[in-house]
């Protein structure tokens, strides 16, 4: 399925020049937008968007294998008749919680299948019109600015000596969005009191939790004033188009000439590199959160010396690293020890002595998930995180396949290095470590 998921023609076209309309013209206000949301070719696309995306069900249990086993055609046909005669109402959102890598529990919220098909089609056609509005500091959730761009450019920054620090975090920003003003921000563009409607309603869908015995709790719904639930498909898209109004607030009052200083902003994760005004950045941005209705994490958000001290960014470390062969320091980028382990620990669940899959097929999905890493942790000082993960890897695979094969001891003999990364074909991630790491020198 995933392989036909390029954007058809006709919907670029609509995109392409929702996109220059909205450039061209930065006040004007688009009002004749949900007739295309309920368009056959949009509501389409947007199934098989949701569909790549799998995921699990919503409260109504409706999976994708129930909607194909039924008909997808007429299954989007009565959702669009819905759309179309505005009796479309979306269900709860289930609430589940995740643990966080660092410690405690982070929500996520799971919109029924229907509700994901038509927040993908709002998307498809809203996103080109805030795309035009967005900062150019703004990075995450956007067509071709994710973290990597992101990354790349706080090492550029640091390395041209923005190395006064604001790493920031915000508390709970999804669930502290205010609605009002979030919608307010969308109206300065969209007009169209349908699609306003839309939007509203899914920031007022009721939040379905169950305990451990299957007890349903519902909470938030119509009395709800903030918060828009991470796991929706609008909720990315809303972050940034909010966070936005910072970065814009930002640009407008010249605060980049006032603290010599750049935001880089990834959703709600974001740093202020400055040159010698980090403490003055800093007090700004508490009191324009505020005003915004957000909150800075006081415990997380601290002001930190790059050319003296490390700091984590989007799962790397940025901060003072030295050349093993003659000393000399520079301002590095390299994977976090946080990221590092994070892997390992997904290594280490994938090759349970419980996992009864062939070997190939194992070895298929560990070079998956080490593929997926390494796509993204492959910019800057990356051998010892290499190194680290190549040891763990293959002592892993050497246990597993030692405890298959009933091999005594330790199984060194049998799976040495050379077999597990050669015959074995396990993805040996520092023979990708290619050329010297990238420097700046200070």
């Amino acid at each position: 399925m995933a392989m036909s998921l390029q954007t058809p023609d006709k919907i670029r076209t609509l995109q392409r020049k929702l996109y220059r309309k909205a450039k061209a013209e930065p006040a004007f206000r688009f009002y004749l937008l949900y007739d295309k949301i309920c368009r056959e070719d949009i509501l389409y696309h947007a199934y098989r968007l949701a569909r790549a995306n799998a995921g699990s069900p919503g409260v109504d249990g409706v999976t994708f294998a129930r909607i194909e086993a039924a008909g997808v055609v007429e299954w989007l046909a009565g959702l669009r008749e819905e759309l179309v005669s505005k009796t479309y109402r979306p269900q709860p959102v289930r609430r589940v919680m995740l643990p966080k890598p660092g410690g405690g529990e982070r929500p996520l919220g799971i919109p029924t299948i229907r509700d994901r098909v038509v927040q993908t089609a709002a998307k498809l056609v809203l996103e080109p019109i805030f795309e035009a509005d967005f900062e150019d500091s703004a990075y995450g959730y956007r067509p071709n600015r994710g973290g990597g761009r992101a990354v790349k450019e706080v090492h550029r920054l640091i390395c041209r000596g923005y190395t006064d620090v604001v790493d920031a975090d915000l508390s709970g920003y999804f669930d502290s969005i205010p609605h009002s003003d979030l919608l307010r921000s969308v109206a300065r563009r969209v007009v169209d009191r349908h699609v306003l409607h839309l939007i509203k309603m899914w920031l007022k869908a009721p939040v379905e939790e169950r305990d451990g015995n299957g007890k349903r709790r519902m909470h938030g719904g119509r009395k709800a004033t903030q918060g828009t639930p991470q796991g929706g498909v609008a909720s990315p898209l809303l972050s940034v188009i909010y966070m936005n109004r910072f970065l814009k607030h930002w640009r407008l009052t010249r605060r980049g000439e006032a603290f010599r200083a750049h935001v880089i902003s990834y959703a709600d994760d974001f740093v202020i590199l400055s040159r010698g005004y980090a403490e003055e950045a800093l007090a700004w941005t508490r009191t324009v959160m505020t005003k915004l209705g957000l909150t800075l994490n006081e415990a997380k958000t601290s002001v930190r010396n790059a050319r003296q001290e490390h700091f984590d960014f989007l799962g790397y470390t940025f901060g003072p690293e030295h050349f093993r062969k003659d000393g000399h320091w520079y301002l590095g980028a390299s994977p976090s020890r946080k990221s590092v382990q994070r892997l390992k620990n997904k290594v280490s669940d994938l090759l349970v002595p419980g996992e009864m899959g062939t070997w190939p097929d194992v070895r298929d999905r560990l070079n998956r998930l080490l593929r997926g890493w390494s796509a993204y942790f492959g910019y800057g000082t990356r051998l010892q995180a290499y190194r680290a993960v190549d040891n763990h890897v293959y002592d892993c695979v050497r246990h597993f396949l030692a405890r298959r094969h009933n091999e005594p001891g330790r199984g060194t003999r049998r799976f040495s290095r050379d077999y597990v990364y050669g015959e074995g074909g396990v993805m040996h991630l520092r023979r990708l470590h290619i050329g010297p790491p990238s420097k700046a020198v200070r």
